[in-house]
């Protein structure tokens, strides 16, 4: 028992990014706010991540580069949907007073 704590491996990694991607998944059916909806869905794309980086060390050899240098394209696509969502909350919520995902069934005013 103290052997399998102590001593971090692979199989770690992976329930961790399985966890996360849970999380986001049960994050972004049950929740209605945008804003949390957004936060799942990044929770998901870096659990992603991180079982796309415990792969390739896994496996090393020349992927591993390739894959760091997929992971940070999505990491960078992440960060553009993060501020493009946050500004269309933003927007919606200064015109209606609410983001719940519910109440909003169009963009028009």
């Amino acid at each position: 028992m103290n052997d399998f704590i102590f001593n971090i491996g692979y199989a770690h990694f992976l329930v961790l990014s399985a966890v996360m991607f849970l999380i986001g998944t049960v994050g972004v059916m049950v929740r209605r706010n945008a804003l949390i909806i957004l936060m799942s869905v990044e929770l998901m794309l870096n659990a992603a991540n991180m079982a796309l980086l415990t792969f390739s060390r896994m496996w090393g050899g020349s992927e591993a580069l390739s894959a760091h240098t997929f992971a940070l394209i999505v990491i960078g696509v992440a960060a553009a949907e993060a501020s493009v969502g946050l500004a269309i909350t933003v927007a919606v919520f200064r015109g209606r007073r609410n983001v719940d995902v519910d109440r909003l069934t169009s963009l028009r005013h």
